[in-house]
């Protein structure tokens, strides 16, 4: 099969070449991939490590070439959207049925390929917080692939938004149409206390938030994109003055069970239009470098796909 490989002579270190096809094990379906979406972490972090050759890829999108053995998943033929830890940057891609959701017939499959880092992660997040109807909930790093995606599910799950970007003149109108409430360029900002936080920045933004927290409160540590040290200032987790019961809580998104069924359901609101998946960026798959570049630049705000073969 046809792969992007780890290439380190190559120009960014990836090309595409031949790899072996991959051998599903029994509770794995084998996928032929339509199209993979870009995470900056896979490309800052993942990339500079990982061995020669090898074939990465945390999302992809395509289409079931052959059911898993032990019956679960879904039948050949099924349009699927599928997570994993390698692998997608590939023609073709063994997929444990537990990381794998159906995608109804006809959907773009470059927009549903957004899906399972970004998607799952915020809605697994706020899952983390509790019941958010009525709630005021603060998102940071807004405009990213997670951000983006939690200003919305927020919204559609009756919280009041808070989005946090470091550009809210010109990114304002952008998330206030995705459901935010209330932009701002820093989490002190924020109008009121909050009950709960998306964070995907980390360090001294995320304990910004956390200060914002009003009792009860939870903030879920999600990405760590800001590179900074989290530094708590004497006093910050006192318990008075409303600040009881505060917590913050890491987050690993292939800690969570049940991410098929996640995967499904957000597949169906992409389908519906209920959720804007934010393609900044889409091209073949011999462009990766560029999309790479762009997004550690921090030149998009949304996700970049390639389309595959």
């Amino acid at each position: 099969m046809r792969a992007l490989l780890v290439d380190r002579s190559a120009p960014g270190g990836l090309r595409i070449g031949d790899a072996p096809a991959p051998a599903p094990a029994p509770h794995q379906a084998l996928v032929r991939v339509a199209a993979t979406s870009l995470n900056y972490g896979e490309v800052r972090h993942v990339l500079e490590d990982a061995p020669q050759g090898a074939v990465l890829g945390w999302d992809a999108a395509g289409v079931v070439e052959r059911a898993a053995a032990d019956g679960s998943g879904p039948a050949a033929g099924t349009p699927v959207v599928t997570l994993g830890v390698d692998g997608g940057w590939a023609e073709l891609r063994a997929v444990d049925t537990e990381w794998l959701g159906a995608v109804p017939e006809g959907v773009d499959l470059g927009a549903i390929s957004t899906l399972p880092v970004a998607g799952a992660s915020a809605l697994r997040a706020l899952d983390r917080i509790g019941p958010i109807l009525g709630r005021r909930i603060l998102v940071t790093g807004a405009t990213g692939g997670v951000g983006r995606y939690a200003v919305q599910l927020a919204r559609l799950g009756g919280a009041e938004v808070v989005a946090v970007t470091g550009d809210p003149e010109g990114r304002g109108d952008a998330l206030r149409a995705l459901g935010a409430h209330e932009v701002i360029a820093a989490p002190a900002a924020a109008a009121a206390p909050v009950d709960g936080v998306v964070d995907q920045v980390g360090g001294r933004q995320l304990v910004e938030a956390y200060e914002q927290l009003a009792q009860h409160g939870t903030l879920v540590s999600v990405g760590h994109s800001g590179g900074d040290a989290e530094h708590f200032p004497y006093g910050t987790l006192y318990g008075d003055r409303g600040r009881h019961d505060r917590s913050v809580v890491s987050f690993h998104l292939l800690g969570c069970a049940g991410l098929a069924r996640d995967l499904t359901w957000l597949a169906g609101q992409v389908a519906s239009g209920a959720l804007d998946p934010g393609t900044s960026w889409r091209g073949p798959w011999d462009r990766a470098q560029e999309a790479a570049d762009l997004l550690l630049g921090r030149r998009l705000h949304g996700k970049a796909i390639l389309d595959i073969g």
